[in-house]
């Protein structure tokens, strides 16, 4: 027997849309009046955020309520955002989501100016949460356009980037899709620190990801958000320690200090070694450090 969905009450709905509006605008996901938020009361019945207010100092009774064709069944002094048109066609094209989250967190949002998906197998919990994230192409914010471009990708992922614009989330309540719209901007910046600051990310491998996989399954996540490419082999089963750290053995032979200064500093300091680096060494440690802050 199909058993029946369970909606938030409109007062349990209004609250919640609040409640997201103020974490959005608190976390800077969004400034102004950016974003839009919706929720499911039923199966053909949203409340949602209307246009021309800052998210952060929303009320409950500013809200707008429609069926998914749009038809507006209550609302206040401000009219739907032109945007709904995105959340209703994220509701039709997966009758399984019961809540969509659409803001500007800056750093998510940057990879969709430049043109990037999120789809490094780096990141055990957002592969769990998300899946890979496509960037759709452009549209012009508030059209057609926008509502036509996600169509594709409502049913087999949990969130996308709109290129030169956000961020889109959803998820079975408004609950899970803003929780995945966290997650989206933490995956961003996850990639941007391993990929343009430290430089280096050991991607993990396909039996890795498998086992990710099977977790998202336990989970009761129908739509799997896509499989980003991962490596044969493990590269990340090595312990990584400091050769100083108590858990290392001694070392066979003594430790040299090598001090960096003149020679008469270093043997008046008392340390045994070497007397110290020539002009020539210091110039050229000078020289590597200088050419590896350029490329940081």
């Amino acid at each position: 027997m199909h058993e029946m969905k369970r909606y938030p009450t409109d007062d349990e709905a209004k609250k919640l849309i609040c409640e997201i509006g103020r974490r959005m605008y608190q976390k800077n996901f969004v400034a102004a009046n950016d974003g839009n938020i919706s929720c499911k009361v039923d199966d053909d019945i949203i409340w949602a955020t209307p246009t021309g207010v800052s998210k952060g100092f929303m009320s409950e009774d500013i809200l707008v309520k429609l069926r998914l064709d749009g038809t507006v069944l209550s609302q206040g002094p401000l009219k739907p955002s032109s945007e709904i048109k995105m959340h209703l066609r994220v509701y039709n094209e997966n009758p399984e989501v019961g809540g969509v989250c659409h803001a500007h967190p800056p750093v998510s949002t940057s990879f969709a100016i430049a043109g990037m998906s999120l789809d490094k197998a780096i990141y055990p919990e957002a592969l769990v949460n998300l899946g890979t994230v496509p960037c759709v192409h452009y549209e012009t914010p508030g059209s057609q356009g926008i509502p036509d471009s996600i169509a594709p990708y409502c049913r087999d992922y949990n969130a996308l980037l709109l290129a030169n614009h956000g961020a889109l989330s959803w998820g079975r309540d408004v609950m899970e899709a803003w929780y995945r719209l966290e997650s989206v901007e933490h995956y961003a910046m996850v990639i941007m620190y391993t990929g343009n600051i430290i430089g280096k990310a050991n991607v993990l491998s396909c039996d890795q990801v498998g086992e990710l996989m099977e977790i998202r399954k336990r989970m009761g996540y129908t739509s799997g958000g896509g499989m980003p490419a991962c490596t044969a082999r493990p590269t990340n089963t090595v312990d990584v320690v400091a050769s100083n750290a108590p858990v290392n053995p001694a070392p066979e032979t003594p430790r040299v200090l090598k001090t960096y200064g003149q020679s008469e500093a270093a043997s008046s300091c008392g340390c045994t070694g070497s007397a110290g680096a020539s002009e020539a060494e210091l110039r050229a440690i000078t020289q590597a450090v200088l050419e590896r802050l350029k490329n940081l």
